[in-house]
């Protein structure tokens, strides 16, 4: 009995207790368990799923209302007569028209995905500086757009209306109109970023606010040539709004950097 007793005693040891282990019970330190590569792009994937159905099912929404939005895109502009050179020229327009106003209010989720996506991998002091600035840049293309539209839109289309008032009658494409509007409006919301890309220039140490400061001569030479290039139009009145605006957002843009730098 006391044999069998010590036998079953010593398989019940080697079932229970395992003899190859390195498991230290007294250091209760904290382990960081970290998501394989694989997750991380899973992760991506479902959030770039999210994105895009966010941006169809606005653009189903645009689409249901684009007479509405057709009637707002129309009003910086009196006294034009619209027409369409094919049968379905509008059907497109509406579509376009459809899917750019989706995915301008898609826009903050897709800005708020992709924080959600960086949180985790940032540190706070990077949190602090990461966050506010994809926020706003998000603002900035918003008031790039009512820049855009409130006051070049309006400035281009009424010194072209003016110039050929007395020998031409305004009869437009309205597809030509709204590529016009479109370049308008997203080189304008793209032109608003510059404060954004200050700071993170400032920030990375690449270039100081010092030299950013003594660069004005340049940044008004560019700015004169963003002007030119970034406008579709030709007239030089929308040229010198959108380089003043480029001019003002970058003494924006190194007074705030001055600030943080301070």
């Amino acid at each position: 009995m006391d044999k069998k007793y010590k036998l079953l005693n010593s398989i019940n040891l080697s079932f229970y207790m395992p003899t190859n282990s390195n498991f230290n019970f007294t250091n209760n330190s904290v382990v960081t368990l970290e998501l394989p590569f694989s997750e991380h792009v899973e992760e991506l994937r479902q959030r770039i799923f999210l994105i895009v159905g966010v941006i169809l099912l606005f653009t189903c929404f645009a689409f249901v209302e684009v007479k509405s939005l057709v009637k707002i895109l129309e009003l910086p502009i009196n006294n034009v007569k619209f027409f369409q050179l094919s049968p379905g020229e509008y059907f497109i327009s509406t579509v376009k028209i459809s899917f750019y106003t989706g995915l301008l209010f898609s826009s903050p989720v897709a800005v708020g995905q992709l924080i959600l996506f960086l949180l985790p991998g940032l540190t706070k002091k990077e949190t602090k500086i990461i966050l506010p600035l994809l926020i706003s840049s998000l603002v900035l293309f918003g008031l790039g757009l009512a820049f855009s539209y409130y006051t070049l839109v309006p400035a281009a289309l009424n010194f072209f209306l003016n110039y050929s008032e007395e020998v031409l009658e305004p009869i437009w494409s309205f597809d030509q109109y709204f590529e016009f509007i479109l370049v308008l409006f997203y080189s304008t919301g793209l032109a608003f970023q510059i404060p954004i890309i200050q700071i993170l220039v400032g920030l990375l140490n690449i270039v100081s606010p010092k030299q950013m400061l003594g660069a004005w001569r340049y940044v008004i030479l560019i700015s004169t040539i963003l002007g030119a290039i970034l406008t579709p139009s030709t007239d030089p009145l929308t040229q010198l709004l959108l380089s003043f605006a480029i001019v003002l957002l970058y003494i924006s843009g190194l007074g705030i950097l001055f600030l943080i730098k301070n």
